[in-house]
């Protein structure tokens, strides 16, 4: 991680204003109401008028829809979505712009060219079909079956935590096409409008309150101009964009915080209301929080371990953020105790229910994306070089010409 101080020129300056006027105007009250209320993580109002901008794929060049900003203005366009509390799970960095490389190289080119400009308006997004009821974070293990009918593709199964798929248009979706095959040989990706006669989508509610989605899809028939990558190779077309959502391979250039940070702001909004807090509440005896040295001392480790979790990179960042976010919250509502235990009633100004709501998001974030679990083992493999670990009772997947033998030996 690059902590050396970046310039920033006049032009970068004047970008930020310009940002921060914009997000003004069409951060309104209402948008905050409602995300309260629903936790969807989106606003289409807000989502399209960033598109007009360019600013959903703000590196794109202009004649694609974006806004060909180079990395400095790309970051503080970012920093200051994350300040005005911008909905962004289908926004900069989210699940569209995860799945649009495997789109673009995969994707039939007459499907994919006019949806390039969709995409960069916000008139197209894709959500994420990964997880399965009994599947948990083994996404090689999917069961959901898709098999081919002439021309198309019938689908049935179903998935869950498909966050967003009430605001998309497309899920980016993994099936089994052959259950022969060892489990990550019989694979098919595809792209299936979420349109279809069918698909069933069901809005479940996660313990911070944000919404995500169990979508089932019942016979749903899909061209097979919508498969991207050859058939049973879904595994290597889905590997860009998990490696991509894992923090693998990601190229540090000391402009973008580690993959924790998502999850960290959360903790950095309940850091500054009980720092207020603690400058502010005053003791039966007349003396501050502020001024109690244990007080200082427990703040100052979070805050500590804060930065570390937000400057951690790749796949390490990704179980530090969890760790951190999970370790803060805890000692932070301990600290401040019943005065935290108050509902969130406006998101641009927490106030101490940041708090109670940071700890409350805690609990998911070992899970989000994958679980910490699974990016302990990434980090094993990929950064430490260690053989993969095999415990007794692991599930074993053999060739079905093994499969007798095995039984019969």
């Amino acid at each position: 991680m690059d902590f050396s101080l970046v310039e920033v020129t006049a032009e970068q300056r004047q970008f930020a204003q310009e940002v921060r006027a914009f997000l003004d105007e069409i951060m309104t009250q209402d948008v905050y109401d409602r995300e309260l209320e629903h936790g969807e993580g989106f606003d289409e109002k807000v989502h399209l008028g960033l598109g007009e901008k360019g600013w959903l794929m703000p590196s794109w060049p202009v004649e694609h829809g974006g806004a060909c900003l180079d990395p400095i203005s790309a970051r503080i366009l970012e920093l200051e979505m994350t300040r005005k509390h911008v909905p962004g799970l289908t926004t900069t960095m989210s699940t569209t712009n995860l799945v649009w490389a495997a789109v673009e190289r995969y994707l039939d080119p007459v499907l994919m060219e006019p949806m390039r400009l969709d995409v960069a308006r916000g008139r197209v997004r894709f959500c994420l079909g990964y997880t399965e009821p009994d599947g948990g974070s083994d996404i090689a293990a999917a069961k959901v079956r898709a098999v081919q009918d002439g021309e198309e593709w019938v689908i049935n199964g179903s998935k869950i935590f498909t966050t967003c798929a009430q605001n998309c248009q497309y899920v980016f979706l993994i099936t089994r096409t052959d259950p022969t095959l060892p489990k990550h040989r019989g694979l098919t990706m595809f792209l299936v409008p979420l349109n279809s006669p069918g698909v069933e989508i069901q809005g479940i509610r996660a313990f911070s309150g944000e919404r995500t989605n169990i979508v089932y899809y019942s016979d749903v028939r899909v061209s097979d101009q919508y498969r991207l990558g050859p058939v049973n190779a879904g595994w290597s077309v889905l590997h860009g964009p998990l490696d991509a959502e894992h923090g693998i391979g990601r190229e540090d250039t000391g402009l973008r915080p580690g993959p924790g940070a998502g999850f960290l702001r959360y903790l950095e909004e309940a850091l500054k209301a009980t720092v207020h807090w603690a400058q502010t509440a005053v003791r039966a005896d007349g003396s501050r929080v502020a001024d109690d040295r244990v007080a200082q001392l427990r703040i100052g480790r979070v805050i500590a371990e804060f930065e570390a979790g937000v400057s951690t990179p790749g796949p390490m960042g990704r179980v530090a953020g969890a760790d951190v976010m999970v370790r803060g919250s805890a000692d932070l509502i301990d600290l401040v105790g019943i005065d935290a235990l108050e509902s969130m009633t406006s998101l641009n100004e927490p106030g101490l229910a940041a708090v109670e709501f940071a700890q409350r998001f805690a609990q998911g974030t070992p899970t989000y994306g994958g679980t910490v679990e699974v990016f302990r083992a990434i980090i094993a493999q990929h950064e430490l070089g260690l053989p993969t670990l095999a415990l007794p009772g692991r599930k074993v997947f053999l060739p079905a010409s093994r499969q007798s033998s095995a039984r019969d030996a």
